[in-house]
This record gives C-alpha cells, structure tokens and sequence, in this order.
C-alpha cells in the first residue's frame, strides 16, 4: 500500500510492507504526528494506540535511511533519515519504508507529520 508523508510544504511517498503490522499501522490512518529527533538518525512520535504485541517483531539488523518502524511493545513511530550503522535490538516492527525523501526529517527539531493512504485507496 502506498501511502503520503506530508511535512514542512512536502509530500514523501512510502511504501507499506506486507504483513500484519503495516495493515494494523494503515488502520490508524489518517494521523498526525509530532516528530522528534533521537540520536540525530531518526524521527520518532507516539502513534494513538500501541501496535499489538501479537506481531512478529525483527529482533536485531542495521536500520537504513527511509526504513520506517515501529518500537515494540511501544506505540512509538520511528523514520531513520540517516545510517548510522548501528543494529538496533530490543525488537521492533518493520512498517515500510519512503520511496524517497528520506532526507526531509534531517532537520533539527521537531517536525509535524500528516500520514495518509495515497489516493485515498484504503
């Protein structure tokens, strides 16, 4: 499913993955987050509900720029906008990633987002 990141006069597409998680997270939508750096590779902000715990989580890789997860159990929403080469552990979900754009959360601060199903095919 593809779906629209608007922020800051852009629109970024994505691209949701295929698997239980991603369909639960495109439930929620439409949304608007309030995004906040962490560790100067990504934005994360507090989805309304928590993404259920029953899903398969990825247990430990090198998250890339434009990868979009979900920390598990929390309800939080994580975009990497830069590879830092670090695994992450502790188990999270893997939502999607950005077509293109990544580059558009690199900026200090905090950011608002609007996430929505692109063309309104959901």
């Amino acid at each position: 499913m593809k779906i629209h990141l608007k922020l800051d006069g852009k629109v970024i597409p994505a691209t949701l993955a295929d698997n239980p998680t991603a369909r639960e997270f495109a439930a929620m939508l439409p949304l608007a987050i309030t995004m906040h750096d962490l560790f100067n590779r990504e934005k994360f902000g507090p989805l309304p509900r928590a993404i259920s715990r029953r899903r398969t989580r990825t247990r430990s890789r090198a998250c890339e720029a434009g990868d979009m997860i979900c920390w598990a159990p929390g309800p939080d929403l994580a975009i990497f906008h830069r590879h830092d080469g670090q695994k992450i552990r502790g188990g999270f979900h893997v939502l999607g990633r950005l077509d293109e754009g990544a580059e558009a959360f690199g900026v200090a601060g905090a950011v608002e987002v609007r996430i929505e199903v692109a063309g309104g095919d959901f």
